[in-house]
């Protein structure tokens, strides 16, 4: 057996081990990069939230989370390597800006993005097809929201007049960023309020229109319409 076949993986593809599409902001980010560039790829999907997933991770990958891309050389795993990886394998798609200050700004402020914002994660966490109330504004909740509305509302100045995106075209920032825009859709942030200028609103509009985006949406709603049947089935045994 091949280390590509120990690794569940197709030739000249890769495989995404992701959680819950209607959950896992993390799983969003690489899968949406993959699927906008046309890079094939299989998933796998654990289920978060239950008893055994941690043990189920761990069997795809040493650091018990989720994502991690299986590729014929072995895993990578946390959501910015994946992307900086798929960076660099696949330079045709551009997945990082061209031009040496606007690479580097996207570098920055993905990195800012995977290890920042708690209040943000902490406070207005993913559910991808809810619609649910705002909870109370902290302060600290207040500078992160502040914080992403002028990371976009400036990198779109300052780089983005080629296209909708954070760097004009589709980069690896975008995904590490669409998340953010499922979540001010979720908890119905108005971003007037936080500094911006329509400028946000229109690039967290652009990403949510991503036909990959509405893929995504997809399957979390056809995960969460296949779990409500099994409990149908299970509860009409009764």
């Amino acid at each position: 057996m091949t280390m590509a076949e120990g690794l569940g993986m197709t030739k000249n593809s890769y495989t995404l081990v992701i959680g819950d599409k209607n959950l896992s902001s993390w799983s969003l980010r690489p899968w949406l990069a993959l699927k906008h560039c046309g890079i094939p790829f299989a998933e796998e999907c654990v289920r978060l939230r239950q008893p055994d997933s941690k043990a189920e991770i761990l069997r795809h990958s040493p650091a018990g989370k989720v994502p991690v891309l299986k590729t014929k050389v072995g895993l990578v795993w946390e959501s910015l390597a994946i992307l900086e990886y798929l960076a660099e394998r696949h330079p045709e798609h551009r997945l990082w800006p061209q031009g040496e200050e606007a690479r580097a700004a996207a570098r920055s402020i993905s990195a800012e993005m995977h290890a920042g914002f708690a209040a943000l994660r902490n406070d207005m966490s993913m559910e991808l097809l809810g619609r649910l109330p705002s909870p109370p504004i902290s302060a600290a909740l207040e500078a992160d929201i502040r914080r992403i509305a002028a990371i976009w509302k400036d990198t779109r100045a300052r780089f983005g007049t080629g296209g909708p995106f954070l760097f004009g075209t589709f980069s690896n920032a975008d995904a590490m960023y669409a998340p953010v825009a499922t979540r001010f859709r979720t908890y119905g942030v108005d971003l007037a309020r936080f500094g911006d200028d329509g400028s946000g609103t229109a690039y967290a509009a652009a990403i949510l229109r991503l036909p990959a985006m509405a893929e995504w949406t997809r399957g979390a709603a056809a995960e969460i319409g296949s779990r409500k049947s099994e409990i149908g089935n299970l509860t009409s045994g009764f």
